[in-house]
């Protein structure tokens, strides 16, 4: 099985977003969602799944759905794609 989301799509999607939302740096980005900056980095380098309770902060800090951080972190697969 293919890996679902690259570390560079993952990292692509993390800094578009920031951008977004006028979001600077990883500490900023920390400081709003009340997660460790380091634990951000290794869950957008696809080094470290996230738990659940990380995925609603950070949709929040970038007003996107859920689904669409997990799909940036690579954690879920399209229905619809044939293998």
């Amino acid at each position: 099985m293919a890996e679902l989301t690259s570390k560079e799509q993952s990292k692509k999607w993390l800094q578009e977003a920031m951008s977004k939302n006028n979001i600077s740096t990883l500490e900023e980005l920390s400081n709003i969602t009340g997660i460790d900056a380091g634990s951000i980095s290794r869950y957008f380098n696809l080094e470290r799944r996230p738990s659940i309770d990380v995925v609603a902060p950070l949709a929040k800090a970038f007003k996107v759905t859920p689904t669409e951080v997990l799909d940036a972190l690579g954690a879920i697969q399209d229905p619809y794609e044939i293998n």
